[in-house]
């Protein structure tokens, strides 16, 4: 039973971290735009994504192309869209309980790692066909890594593998999403206090190892700088968006102060032969802070601040929790009860998020009213370009309609809205048809350019027949002269929408 008790510590966050990525996973068979964007790259042949990573999202290219084999092998759907993420944030869940154990005992890894597993965070991002698990994954082993390369328990072993792992696991980070690389300067900051405790070679090879990771990551950085105005969409920081991280680093400094209160008698590891280099303090504030506000100091000059490129700082508030927890709480029952508490505190967050209306949209939804409402013949417009993603993850709902803005398909444009033609021609198509059908946003702005003509000429020649809002996404109908010449189905009959 003893030798078992360590293994529970990060297998047990582990498993609930699966348990809770796996319920409702499917989100009620919903699909939100960033997801669709995914779905869309890892299902075009190598070719077609470099074609697409030429123009857009070099970012996100190394994930893409992890999907695009994870499709290969296990099929497209839902279910393999957000594996990966769940399998992920159980494997962060494992490394950061980990952490923990070295840092401050058993109790503080199985309080850590179940703290991250119950974080509305991580249960978000656990559930969505995205890179921020996986980079949260990276990053929770290069920081066990690194903690492990400290510890004064670990004698000589494998100095120059482990060196190497860490290097890897940073670069693997950084090659998902190189905003990662704001946890360099976390890092940097706990082996500069190891070198204050007495670890003199310590800080030499970590500057190596960064280096390699630095050179590695820039032709991605650089290359992604090319294609900066994917993030004008981001919006200039605002006191709102400043101050929202604020009760997080707050919970962070206050479970910083009770495990350094308690630092040399409850948190200290029973079997230990030799004290960390570093407390528990030093490695999860670094990692909660650094990133955060250094994201947020850039976006003074350069809006990019957006909480989910710094997830990952989440697993420095767990390491804290942890530590706290494992202060103030001495046996493990009481562990049990509080763990408890706070899932059915949660719970209603929990269930939300497991809900379509959890997200800003849901593209297949808008699929499915256009299936049930359309007639083979009948023209289709998208209102931006960008609404184009619904009918790429659904074309059998598309089928028999004509498309009547496209000049060129989304793969063979190198985009992922498609090439659409000229204002003029765009014109001529809708006043051929006696049926259009529109997939708008539901806040459905009139837009400039070609949304303007396609919104110009549905008013001045069409009668809006159906107005369907569903799931973030509007299907609207249009029959062409005064009078909807068909029942209208979400309203009266005859009765146009004025």
């Amino acid at each position: 039973m003893p030798t078992l008790r360590p293994a529970l510590g990060t297998t047990g966050p582990a498993a609930l971290t699966l348990l809770l990525g796996l319920w409702g996973i499917t989100r009620e068979d919903s699909m939100w735009r960033d997801e669709a964007a995914t779905w869309e790259a890892a299902h075009r042949s190598l070719p077609e994504l470099a074609h697409l990573l030429d123009r857009i999202d070099v970012v996100h290219g190394a994930y893409y192309l992890f999907m695009h084999g994870v499709f290969a092998f296990l099929g497209d759907s839902l279910l393999a869209l957000r594996l990966p993420s769940v399998l992920a944030m159980a494997g962060a869940a494992a490394a950061l309980a980990a952490t923990a154990r070295r840092l401050s005992g058993p109790r503080a890894g199985l309080a850590a790692g179940t703290a991250f597993a119950l974080m509305p965070s991580t249960q978000h991002y656990a559930q969505e066909g995205r890179s921020y698990a996986l980079v949260a994954a990276a990053v929770a082993v290069a920081t066990l890594i690194l903690v492990t390369l400290m510890d004064g328990r670990r004698g000589r072993g494998p100095t120059a593998r482990l060196w190497a792992a860490y290097t890897t696991a940073l670069l693997v980070a950084a090659l998902l999403n190189w905003f990662s690389l704001l946890a360099l300067p976390a890092h940097a900051a706990t082996v500069l206090l190891a070198h204050r405790r007495g670890a003199t070679r310590l800080p030499s090879r970590w500057l190596a190892a960064a280096s390699v990771v630095v050179v590695g990551a820039l032709p991605l950085v650089l290359a992604s700088r090319c294609q900066a105005r994917q993030v004008a969409w981001i919006r200039p920081l605002t006191w709102s968006t400043a101050l929202a991280p604020l009760p997080l680093l707050a919970v962070g400094l206050l479970c910083a102060r009770l495990s350094r209160r308690r630092a040399g008698t409850a948190a200290a590891p029973r079997t230990a032969s030799a004290a960390p280099v570093v407390p528990v303090v030093s490695v999860g504030l670094p990692l909660l802070a650094f990133p955060v506000v250094t994201l947020l100091l850039v976006s003074l000059v350069r809006p990019l601040y957006i909480d989910r490129y710094v997830l990952y700082a989440d697993l420095g508030l767990g390491l804290l929790i942890g530590a706290a927890l494992a202060g103030v709480v001495r046996s493990r029952r009481l562990l049990t009860a509080l763990v408890l508490a706070a899932s059915a505190a949660l719970l209603p967050l929990q269930l939300d998020l497991r809900t379509p209306q959890s997200r800003v949209d849901d593209v297949l939804a808008p699929a499915e009213t256009v299936a049930r409402t359309s007639r083979p013949g009948d023209g289709v417009l998208f209102i931006p370009s960008w609404r184009r993603d619904t009918a790429e993850v659904s074309p059998g709902s598309f089928t028999g309609l004509d498309d009547l803005a496209l000049a060129e398909s989304p793969a063979a444009s190198g985009s992922l809205q498609g090439r659409e033609t000229a204002p003029a021609h765009i014109r001529r198509a809708m006043l051929r048809k006696h049926r259009i059908l529109v997939v708008a946003d539901a806040d459905d702005h009139p837009g400039g350019g070609r949304d303007a003509v396609k919104r110009r000429v549905l008013v001045e020649h069409f009668t809006r027949c159906t107005d369907t809002e569903v799931r973030g996404r509007r299907v609207q109908g249009y029959e062409r002269g005064p009078r909807c010449a068909a029942p209208p189905g979400v309203v009266a009959p005859h009765q146009p929408i004025g």
